[in-house]
């Protein structure tokens, strides 16, 4: 450890080293912090063999790059180049060195690339999640509306249940999610978008299947499948039944409400779920009456953060679909 604070300790700084190690929150003399000015320094004058040709390219004084070609042997502790003036010849460590700076080079320009194309206005790239029960229908049309006007814009797309949704939208790798419940926390922002009403599915010749409505209270005898902890759903189930009065028993813990409400029809126990996209065979749908049973979605993004342009636009259309997220 100490060897490695000592070589480190070694190597020559300049002001512009100082300002990017700033910025990206380096080691003061780490390798990259202190190699990363020069390395597009050094494939020029490798690929040119010629200091003052070089520097003619990078628009720099030919003194100034031959200054920084020499620290940056220094730094290395090796030769890089065979001098005749200022015409240069790569050494062999010189050769080895230039085909890593090269592919380093190459991927900060992909990189930079690609952020570039993620923020154009016409174009880019939106990472959307989106609750399971979301993407039969509502996702698609919402999709499918907004690309009319922005057909370049790109989507990845997530799919999952509220809450690992949202450590993904914390960690980075989601810009915008639909979610329910809405949720409350400050460092999210959030937009309630809709509601939607849920119903009580029951099997095909049970006690209620003869009814339109029903009150939750009379299903807390029933068995219940539901959703599994961690999902919004399953929270707003056993918070419609604690307010209804009793606690239900769970019968079986899925992953996806179309599979529960087939369990319903299998005689499994009953559930309470968004409607269908189309209408299920062996089960009666039945509107709750008490409590209001009802899951709000809403957008959430995190906040402090600055939207790209196709994140803007595709945040500025959902927010304009307040009241008309859901289908009729």
């Amino acid at each position: 450890m100490a060897h490695e604070h000592s070589s480190r300790r070694s190597l020559s700084r300049s002001s512009d080293t100082k300002d990017i190690s700033a910025a990206a929150d380096l080691e003061p003399e780490s390798w990259a912090t202190v190699l990363a000015p020069r390395l597009a320094q050094f494939a020029a004058v490798a690929r040119h063999e010629h200091v003052t040709r070089a520097a003619q390219q990078l628009g720099m004084p030919q003194s100034t790059l031959s200054r920084a070609m020499v620290r940056l042997e220094l730094d290395l502790g090796v030769a890089l180049f065979a001098r005749q003036g200022r015409t240069v010849s790569l050494t062999p460590a010189g050769r080895g060195f230039l085909a890593s700076v090269e592919r380093a080079l190459a991927e900060v320009e992909r990189s930079a690339e690609s952020v570039r194309a993620d923020a154009d206005p016409e174009g880019g790239r939106v990472a959307f999640g989106f609750l399971h029960t979301l993407g039969t229908e509502t996702v698609p049309g919402l999709l499918r509306t907004f690309r009319a006007d922005h057909p370049r814009v790109q989507f990845t797309l997530v799919q999952g249940y509220g809450e690992a949704m949202l450590e993904r939208l914390r960690a980075g790798e989601l810009d915008l999610c639909l979610t329910s419940p809405v949720p409350d926390a400050p460092d999210l922002v959030t937009r309630r978008l809709d509601e939607q009403r849920l119903r009580l599915v029951v099997p095909e010749g049970h006690r209620l299947a003869g009814r339109k409505r029903v009150r939750l209270a009379e299903a807390a005898t029933e068995l219940f499948v539901t959703l599994e902890p961690g999902y919004g759903l399953r929270r707003i189930t056993d918070d419609l039944c604690a307010e209804a009065g009793f606690t239900p028993r769970v019968a079986f813990e899925g992953e996806e409400a179309e599979t529960l409400r087939g369990l319903v029809a299998a005689g499994l126990g009953v559930a309470l779920l968004p409607p269908p996209t189309v209408p299920r065979p062996g089960v009666a749908e039945l509107n709750v009456t008490a409590p209001r049973a009802v899951r709000e979605i809403g957008v959430s993004w995190l906040g402090g953060h600055p939207d790209t342009p196709p994140v803007a636009a595709f945040k500025k259309f959902l927010i304009g679909r307040r009241g008309q997220l859901l289908p009729a």
